[in-house]
């Protein structure tokens, strides 16, 4: 029989034990932000009615028209026969179903959540970009009010400044409302029309539906022809325009930079009103780490009632490129606090009942489950980087006290071996890390006090 040569699948990736510290950091991160700014945690479906997507995310976008993964439903042992589900692309979209789906609308607005979860899109892998990748975004639905917008930029901002990033631009538009948009649409495809011949086959499917979509084509020679386009930013009307005006006074006023940008429209088409984007130059290209803006008629599209609401969504995987290319720190990585070794069976016995003792008490303990000799698990320890050591023999046994080793000053250290043991033990692995901090002292005062 063949071997399998099983690998993952293209655009995907593993994140082994020795890496997810990083992802502990940045995930720690987001989460602590946004409930510092009042956000709760909500989970939903890895996968939805493909509907969902094409009327929010929008059917002239590249998400629908190229990215999106869909799986047939029809006869599925559930007898559902619905005619196709669709895995996630973002985040947003199933967020607001699960608003209107629960009635989370009729609790207290304005109705603050966030989210870590996986997305898919296929598309082209490159660096911080995945076919499976992973996406933090926070969604406030119930105010329209420009100082809702500040605040999720805030948070965003606050997010990437815990996280030790430097030189990211904060761009800023608005692309209006249905009303004044209506009216920039007809300049755009006025612009435009002369050049269409000239245009990528996209393109020419968005003129009628979508013109902003011609904005950011991709193709280098639509990206030419757009350049000299028509800005949004001459075409809204008063209430769009105080709206834009308010959220840059209120930005000025919490110390935020930015800088007006009239060419971001974002990707997708359920966007209204104030849009911003937080670019990075050190992805090795420029690439976007945040992007967000406002959708006051998403929800009552999906099906609610008429309620204004925003968010934004941030790429974990870029977000972790960024901070590795720019020489951010991450949270230590947590390893093994002790290793208690053995020597024949009775002392086996008892290193898996301090273990026990131990881990119950929270410390990360570790023992011999292999039969390795005493100088195998010496080195097995070194390889989990055990803190601390000991070794259990018919000797320590006997006389009830062990010889607990410093793996890394190699100080050892007499310890009853009785029933205070574990807190002897936690007593100096606290000292042990206040010392690893910078607190001259503190391990023999630790200790002496305990």
């Amino acid at each position: 029989m063949a071997q399998l040569n099983i690998r993952k699948p293209n655009g995907t990736r593993d994140v082994v034990p020795s890496q997810m510290y990083k992802w502990n950091t940045v995930e720690a991160i987001v989460k602590s932000q946004a409930e510092a700014y009042g956000f709760k945690e909500i989970r939903i479906p890895t996968f939805e009615d493909m509907g969902l997507f094409v009327r929010s995310v929008g059917d002239t976008t590249d998400v629908v028209q190229k990215e999106m993964y869909s799986v047939s439903a029809t006869g599925d042992k559930s007898g559902d026969n619905a005619s196709a589900y669709a895995l996630r692309p973002e985040g947003t979209a199933g967020t607001i179903r699960a608003l209107i789906e629960n009635g989370l609308l009729n609790d207290g607005l304005p109705q603050k959540l966030f989210y870590v979860l996986s997305c898919f899109r296929h598309e082209k892998p490159q660096a911080g970009r995945l076919r499976e990748f992973h996406q933090f975004g926070v969604e406030m639905a119930g105010t329209q009010d420009p100082r809702a917008d500040a605040e999720v930029i805030s948070l965003a901002k606050s997010i990437l400044d815990m996280a030790g990033l430097k030189n990211i631009q904060l761009n800023i538009n608005s692309i209006g409302c249905p009303e004044c948009r209506a009216k920039y649409q007809q300049a755009l495809r006025d612009y435009f029309k002369p050049n269409l011949d000239k245009m990528c086959d996209t393109c020419h499917s968005r003129y009628e539906k979508n013109p902003l979509r011609l904005l950011d084509c991709k193709s280098e020679i639509c990206s030419e022809i757009a350049k000299d386009a028509p800005v949004i930013i001459d075409y809204l009307c008063d209430d769009c325009r105080t709206h834009f005006e308010d959220l840059q006074k209120y930005l000025t006023a919490m110390g935020i930079d930015f800088a007006v940008n009239p060419k971001i429209v974002r990707g997708l088409d359920y966007y209204t009103k104030t849009v911003f984007e937080f670019v990075s130059t050190d992805i090795g290209s420029q690439g976007t780490v945040c992007g967000g803006g406002r959708y006051d008629g998403l929800i009552e599209q999906l099906g609610g009632k008429p309620t204004p609401a925003l968010g934004f969504g941030m790429g974990l995987e870029r977000l972790i490129l960024t901070m590795e290319n720019q020489g951010a720190e991450f949270a230590d990585e947590e390893t093994c606090d002790i290793y208690i070794g053995s020597m024949g069976s009775a002392a086996a016995v008892k290193a898996m009942q301090i273990c026990r003792a131990l881990r119950n008490d929270g410390v990360r303990a570790e023992c011999d489950v292999v039969g390795r000799s005493v100088r195998a698990q010496m080195k097995y320890a070194d390889k989990l980087k055990a803190k601390f050591s000991v070794m259990i023999g018919d000797s320590e046994l006997e006389s009830g006290s062990v010889k607990l080793k410093d793996m890394q000053s190699g100080e050892q250290t007499d310890i009853a071996l009785d029933d205070e043991f574990g807190a002897v033990f936690s007593a100096m692995l606290i000292a042990k890390q206040l010392e690893s901090e910078g607190l001259d002292g503190a391990l023999t005062d630790f200790v002496g006090n305990s």
